[in-house]
């Protein structure tokens, strides 16, 4: 089936080329637009496209007011949201990660970066360009460890190696080849993760790793079993 989508932009031109980006590939379909937040706010709500492509600065709502809106925490049924940025708005994206963003996709990424980022989040995969990612995850480093939700159960040792492989970016099938384990036990593991953390999706579970600095091997998780 088509993956429907919906795209937020205030410039008529970029709406339109995204557009014309998803609509070439033949499993997506855009199904809106908006042209403010709070537009896009309505639409979703209305239409419940599979995925949310937003940018994050628009009038009325900008992106993060729109994510928290859709995905934030008190959302009784999420939609998935990935947010359109540009260089050197690095606290934004954090921001639009702590509300629930999936995924995030420079303006000026290859045109294929945007249809694997709308795939990605429509099955509750997170993709984030890497220019971000480098710059968003270093940041998170070296915040303090303290700051980091403590999971209650602690997490096993396997799920602290599912946990460290989700915030290394790697997809679920690529996890299984890793540790040799089912596609069915990564998800298991990552339903409980998502549990004990609190965590609604991936993104959440990749910030916490690196806020908790497990990447780092310097964190202060205690693994049980």
């Amino acid at each position: 089936m088509s993956i429907s989508v919906l795209v937020a932009d205030d410039q008529a031109m970029i709406r339109t080329s995204l557009r014309l980006i998803l609509e070439d590939e033949p499993d997506i379909t855009v199904v809106a637009e908006a042209c403010d937040g709070a537009e896009a706010v309505a639409l979703a709500r209305r239409l419940r496209p599979d995925v949310c492509l937003i940018d994050i600065r628009m009038p009325r709502l900008d992106g993060i007011d729109v994510t928290r809106a859709l995905a934030g925490p008190g959302v009784a049924d999420p939609l998935r949201v990935v947010i359109v940025t540009t260089f050197g708005l690095d606290d934004y994206v954090h921001g639009a990660l702590q509300a629930g963003a999936l995924g995030f996709v420079l303006k000026d990424a290859d045109p294929v970066l945007f249809a694997a980022a709308v795939r990605a989040a429509s099955v509750g995969d997170a993709l984030i360009s890497p220019s971000i990612t480098r710059r968003l995850l270093r940041d998170l480093a070296a915040a303090p460890a303290s700051r980091a939700r403590r999971p209650d159960p602690p997490l096993t040792e396997r799920e602290t190696e599912v946990a460290r492989s989700v915030a290394r970016g790697r997809t679920n099938q690529e996890i299984a080849a890793d540790l040799f384990i089912s596609l069915s036990t990564v998800k298991g593991h990552l339903a409980a993760i998502q549990q004990k953390l609190g965590a609604r999706n991936r993104s959440e579970v990749t910030a916490w790793a690196w806020e908790s600095q497990l990447m780092s091997g310097r964190g202060d998780q205690r693994s049980s079993g």
